[in-house]
């Protein structure tokens, strides 16, 4: 299998899984915009591409794709899912499947506030928010919503600007200072999230790796312990029959007062995916299964282990300037 991984920056434990799992019947192509990018050491080839937002991007990348004869593209980032999703029909030509969600899922997965009215007016259970301080401070002064709250950006990514805010006054002012902000009802409850890998024959779920969060960072959690409850993965597989996902993704829930609540969707590997491999979940046989060998992979929901932890840390690339330069091609 040829698979191509975009803006893989430091995804190098990722890249390990798959060589571990495929071996030589896996050729890993990645591409990143610096020089500098980790992850390329742990890759076949590695080609240095423009911004994902250059209008020579997407041609890059089709390129790379006819010389590699790529049989599957991804990336790793959230601001490029909806851009690979748009061109999906020209991969597909190439007999390239892209492993992301068809367009406007994409579109809804980037943009949180458009995510809420569209899981509220589905029926499933999510996180009360607003678009606007406005919208916020009539909910407020009717007493259907309380300080503190949690801010964050509308289509924000790893965590960036996200934050609890205590107090009315602080809170008209950081909105004011960012009207791209959505302001959202504080979860006390239990903050958790899913690894969920959707098959790209059937287009159902056929894995979902639950954990709660132990500890987090920036870019997301970095301390997680598995678990497993009937409950979250029938609310996971219900709310997924409303979108169009193919391929991986990151379910963020939390668990108040019984119930679950969705908070966002990641249509890509999440950061944490690590956790799932490590627990025997193993995304790159599934999407072999599905890419190379054209079957549906069974149903494994819920086979793997309770209580596995994973403890995440950082490690390093140490190489030469010219081999960095060397490593990166120019398409």
């Amino acid at each position: 299998m040829n698979i191509l991984f975009c803006s893989v920056g430091r995804r190098c434990e990722l890249l390990k899984d798959f060589r571990k799992t495929l071996g030589d019947k896996v050729h890993m192509v990645v591409t990143d915009n610096s020089v500098y990018a980790p992850a390329p050491a742990f890759a076949d080839v590695c080609y240095r591409v423009p911004l994902i937002t250059a209008p020579e991007y997407i041609p890059t990348i089709l390129d790379i794709c006819k010389k590699e004869k790529i049989d599957a593209v991804t990336t790793l980032i959230d601001p490029e899912i909806a851009i690979l999703s748009a061109h999906r029909k020209e991969f597909e030509e190439l007999g390239v499947e892209v492993l992301a969600p068809y367009e406007e899922t994409a579109k809804l997965c980037f943009d949180k506030f458009e995510m809420y009215k569209y899981l509220t007016e589905k029926g499933i259970n999510t996180v009360k928010t607003y678009g606007c301080f406005d919208d916020f401070d009539k909910d407020y002064k009717e007493g259907n919503i309380n300080l503190p709250v949690f801010v964050k950006p509308r289509t924000g990514s790893g965590s960036v600007g996200a934050r609890k805010v205590d107090t009315y006054e602080l809170l008209k002012e950081v909105t004011e200072k960012d009207p791209g902000l959505i302001i959202q009802e504080l979860m006390t409850g239990k903050d958790m999230d899913a690894d969920i890998y959707v098959d790209t024959i059937s287009h159902k779920p056929v894995a979902v790796f639950s954990k709660k969060k132990i500890s987090t960072t920036i870019g997301g959690a970095n301390k997680t312990i598995s678990f497993k409850d009937e409950k979250l993965f029938e609310f996971a597989q219900k709310a997924l029959e409303v979108f169009k996902f193919n391929g991986p993704l990151d379910m963020d829930l939390f668990y108040q007062n019984g119930e679950y609540y969705l908070s966002e969707i990641n249509p890509r590997f999440g950061g944490a995916y690590l956790h799932a491999y490590g627990a025997g979940v193993d995304f790159p046989s599934f999407i072999y299964r599905n890419v190379v060998e054209k079957k549906e992979n069974a149903q494994q929901i819920g086979q793997y282990d309770e209580n596995v932890v994973m403890m995440m840390y950082d490690s390093v690339v140490i190489d030469t300037l010219d081999n960095l330069e060397d490593r990166m091609r120019e398409i």
